[in-house]
């Protein structure tokens, strides 16, 4: 069973930086693709940054020039670098993932979620 767990949630200023991290632990293949999307009240889910596996990285526009995505393969983990944030940045934050099993069937997985809150 492939799980995902998340760290680096808090409340931050305007202006502020929080680091996010995501590990996917299980047995599994290998992992194609991992991303971050997020949620604030009464909004649906978005993307916010995704990066495969080989180091291609997407960026929303509201975040691009913020945000980084970086991936470490041989820890299974994607992280996010959030700098210059801004109270529209509030939201829970999800860690997503393609993976594949030893089978080489590609799943989705999603994290628990994690609260990030910017303001004064």
């Amino acid at each position: 069973q492939v799980q995902l767990v998340e760290s680096g949630e808090g409340v931050v200023q305007p202006g502020g930086s929080l680091r996010l991290s995501c590990t996917a632990s299980g047995t599994f293949f290998s992992i194609n693709a991992m991303a971050w999307y997020r949620q604030a009240p009464g909004k649906e889910r978005e993307l916010v940054a995704s990066i495969t596996s080989g180091g291609f990285s997407k960026y929303a526009d509201s975040v691009k020039g913020r945000f980084t995505i970086s991936m470490d393969n041989a820890k299974n983990t994607v992280y996010m670098q959030m700098n210059s944030l801004k109270p529209e940045d509030t939201a829970v934050y999800y860690c997503y993932s393609e993976i594949q099993d030893l089978r080489r069937l590609l799943y989705q997985y999603w994290g628990q979620g994690t609260q990030v809150t910017v303001s004064s």
